[in-house]
């Protein structure tokens, strides 16, 4: 099964990250052959810290939660909330497979959560795009219920030339909310 998590900094919790950094990435190491894309989010400035993506593929709901909440950085208090969901790689490939490699253009992590009450939810909202649009997905899949058989929302991970080429890749669908933030590859320096 796979799993979308994404960790949302503590205002004020740079200092903290930084000094867990070791751990953190220790802890990630543990799972590396599972990682499905990993990541560091920013803030509007583009420096500061805003969060942690990580899609990893587990066995079952009880090994995600144990992967979200025993983080070093979660349980230091460095985080403010987790979103954590079952997740489909509709591209059936890592981060480290994209084609366009780890470095230019800017990437963004794209967070489209759920339908406006009166959409119509099924088959459009965990779509891949198309056109050209799709050439610059880095992971890209449909955020589900825990049972996965409820669409809740879409993340993916994408290079584009701005926040709103990025959140083009949702399509028309009408999201309750959709959060853009800057994204980096992540993994050891």
């Amino acid at each position: 099964m796979e799993f979308f998590c994404y960790h949302r900094d503590r205002v004020g919790s740079g200092a903290l990250r930084r000094a867990l950094v070791e751990e953190h990435w220790s802890y990630m190491d543990r799972y590396g052959a599972e990682l499905i894309a990993r990541g560091p989010t920013f803030g509007a400035d583009g420096e500061t810290l805003s969060g942690s993506v990580h899609i990893v593929e587990l066995p079952d709901p009880a090994a995600a939660r144990a992967f979200a909440f025993d983080e070093p950085n979660y349980q230091a208090g460095a985080y403010r909330d987790v979103l954590l969901r079952r997740w489909r790689n509709l591209l059936g490939r890592t981060m480290w497979e994209f084609p366009g490699g780890r470095s230019g253009g800017k990437r963004y992590l794209v967070l489209g959560l759920g339908p406006e009450q009166d959409a119509v939810v099924g088959g459009g909202g965990g779509d891949l795009p198309g056109g050209a649009d799709r050439g610059e997905l880095i992971a890209f899949g449909p955020l589900l219920s825990d049972d996965g058989g409820v669409w809740v929302g879409t993340a993916a991970l994408v290079r584009a030339e701005g926040p709103e080429a990025a959140r083009a890749v949702l399509g028309p669908v009408r999201y309750a909310d959709v959060e853009v933030q800057e994204w980096e590859f992540g993994g050891r320096r």
